[in-house]
């Protein structure tokens, strides 16, 4: 599964599974417990691939944030996300050196490792861009 599959949901734990559209919004599985729920367009939805990190240069995609702790981890989980705030924010340091530290919370820290390691036990380890792909399918239809 792709992360433009998944889904965070304001108000609801964990992460969650675009299932199917219906009239009013659509249905979503959630990643943690298995649990189909309805979802209608009045709840804030963000899509994991759409989200994207704060530095002082640029805004990093979520999903290269989650490569670079998949590499640093060699696949494996990461930190607990229930750690200090000096633990969580020291090791998002290492692994985004740049990031924007007044824009950057350490509840979003907290959330971006809570997220890691709940896709890391699902395993779901595609943070490639799915944008990217399409380009190269295109040029290789083209060729």
């Amino acid at each position: 599964m792709k992360l433009d599959k998944v889904l965070s949901i304001s108000g609801k734990p964990g992460l969650f599974e675009l299932k199917a559209q219906t009239r009013g919004g659509f249905l979503a599985q959630s990643l943690v417990d298995g649990k189909k729920i309805p979802v209608s367009m009045r709840n804030n939805v963000s899509i994991l691939s759409e989200i994207a990190i704060y530095t002082y240069t640029e805004e990093i995609p979520l999903r290269e944030v989650f490569q670079k702790i998949y590499d640093k981890e060699e696949g494996k989980q990461a930190i607990n996300h229930k750690s200090s705030k000096n633990e969580l924010t020291d090791y998002f340091s290492e692994v985004l050196p740049e990031y924007d530290e007044d824009r950057v919370y350490p509840s979003d820290i907290k959330k971006v490792i809570q997220w890691y390691n709940l896709l890391i036990s699902k395993e779901i380890t595609d943070f490639s861009d799915p944008k990217a792909e399409e380009a190269s399918d295109d040029s290789e239809k083209a060729k």
